[in-house]
């Protein structure tokens, strides 16, 4: 899958995007909020070939693509069927150098325009952790509404923490 916005291409990762990609999630910031610890040197390739291996959409498979801005990916994307029928969970994480600038929103905006055209999807989700302020506005901003919020219901990082569930339809898109 490729596809463009107004500045992006969306594609799927390649051999070259390993430093890009550590980069962002070499961060603390960044990964406060993720399941996931920062990634070192020692595990960076390993975690970066899973992204790779990521390269198809089905009932089994998660969907990992690069956000590109001229030649640097600055964000990543991923998708993932969840159990109930024509329904995907998104997740997104930028680089924090590339922060502000409306990147975000047109990468996930347009992701969730492709993802209602052409593969059909009925809903779109996304589960934050609740202190997560700016996923928050980055699903309000492409058109998604809060649906729930669930009180320290996940066990992350040796702590209990309240999520958020954000969701759209295709007639949410306006």
């Amino acid at each position: 899958m490729e596809f463009f916005t107004e500045r992006l291409t969306i594609r799927m990762y390649r051999s070259e995007d390993l430093q890009d990609v550590f980069h962002i999630y070499n961060n603390e910031d960044t990964c406060k909020y993720l399941l996931h610890d920062k990634w070192t040197y020692e595990n960076m390739q390993e975690k970066f070939n899973k992204k790779l291996e990521n390269s198809v959409l089905t009932k089994d498979t998660t969907l990992s693509l690069a956000v590109v801005n001229q030649t640097q990916v600055i964000g990543d994307l991923s998708v993932w069927y969840t159990d109930m029928k024509d329904t995907v969970e998104i997740g997104y994480s930028f680089s924090d150098k590339f922060a502000g600038r409306g990147y975000a929103s047109e990468a996930v905006g347009g992701l969730v325009s492709k993802l209602f055209d052409e593969f059909n999807v009925h809903r779109i989700q996304a589960n934050l952790d609740a202190r997560n302020k700016s996923s928050q506005k980055l699903c309000e901003r492409i058109g998604m509404r809060k649906e729930a919020h669930f009180i320290q219901d996940f066990w992350n990082k040796d702590e209990w923490t309240d999520s958020i569930i954000y969701g759209m339809l295709l007639s949410d898109l306006g």
